[in-house]
């Protein structure tokens, strides 16, 4: 009889031992299968300068001026047929006013953001696997696409250039951009 108590005891504790090895092993599965699907998803950021200002007015927060709010109509144009999830602008006027109609095209509402103070890892979290339009300016813009793509690539555009568009899309963690000069 203690013989086959003993043997009930071993089986016991052998079954306990298999399923929480099991256990660990599915859990451990899942954890790194929802890190890959993380790391899988597709992200695209659109950034831009904000169009044309108006330099008749003193100060550093100007309105767009007509030729720059005629840009900033062609912008919702050119990304009326590419998805967006989210549309990011700095709080300046121009800024704002460059990026509300293609946010409004979108029903999407403008988040502002510091210069300097956007590609957090709570922002890369938050826009993981979705498409991201942001409006900056000329020395930010290419500040923050060196930044995502980890190298100093980019310096300032030109004060006279508002239709540069840098693409930068994250796939499988690898990093791409593509840089065009968009003539409306």
């Amino acid at each position: 009889m203690k013989k086959m108590y003993i043997l009930f005891l071993s089986l016991v504790v052998l079954v306990s031992c298999g399923n929480s090895s099991s256990e660990t092993k599915e859990d451990s599965s899942i954890k790194r299968t929802n890190k890959d699907l993380y790391q899988l998803q597709k992200t695209v950021y659109y950034l831009i300068r904000h169009s044309e200002k108006d330099r008749s007015v003193s100060g550093n927060n100007q309105h767009l001026n007509e030729i720059g709010k005629k840009r900033a109509e062609n912008w919702a144009q050119y990304f009326k047929d590419i998805a967006l999830d989210e549309v990011y602008a700095t709080r300046f006027h121009r800024t704002q006013e460059t990026a509300r109609p293609t946010a409004n095209s979108k029903n999407l509402n403008i988040k502002s953001y510091s210069v300097g103070k956007l590609y957090t890892n709570s922002f890369q979290k938050k826009t993981n696997g979705k498409s991201v339009l942001i409006v900056g300016h000329s020395d930010s813009t290419p500040q923050l696409v060196n930044k995502i793509l980890g190298e100093n690539k980019f310096g300032a555009i030109d004060d006279s250039e508002n239709g540069m568009l840098y693409i930068i899309t994250i796939e499988n963690g690898e990093k791409s951009v593509e840089e065009k000069k968009i003539s409306f």
